[in-house]
């Protein structure tokens, strides 16, 4: 359920889904309770200080989320300030999927 809710699927969607599992149903109101859980975890991921993107394991680590109406570079840019703001320094590398508005800003890396 946390899932679809991630995904945006309404509650009464997540409704429907938990019907289609052969469940009774959920209320709006359980599916805020048991979703709650994501907006603490995301609350305090977004507030967190960051040092490195991987970690003293070796595994890769989130550093930040965010959510906006495309991916240009102006979403792009305040995403990746947001991220200095909580501590990022030193990036080395940034690999994409080849989004135009990170694009841009990867090429003022230096090339390794």
């Amino acid at each position: 359920m946390q899932e679809a809710y991630i995904q945006g699927i309404s509650t009464r969607s997540v409704d429907d889904l938990v019907r289609a599992m052969g469940m009774s149903g959920i209320s709006k109101s359980q599916v805020s309770r048991l979703c709650e859980e994501i907006d603490v975890r995301v609350k305090a991921l977004l507030n967190r200080p960051i040092a490195v993107g991987v970690n003293s394991d070796g595994r890769r680590e989130l550093l930040g989320m965010a959510i906006g109406p495309s991916e240009a570079e102006v979403f792009w840019t305040d995403f990746l300030r947001g991220l200095a703001r909580q501590g990022l320094r030193g990036v080395k590398l940034v690999i994409s999927d080849a989004r135009e508005g990170i694009g841009r800003w990867q090429s003022n890396l230096p090339r390794l």
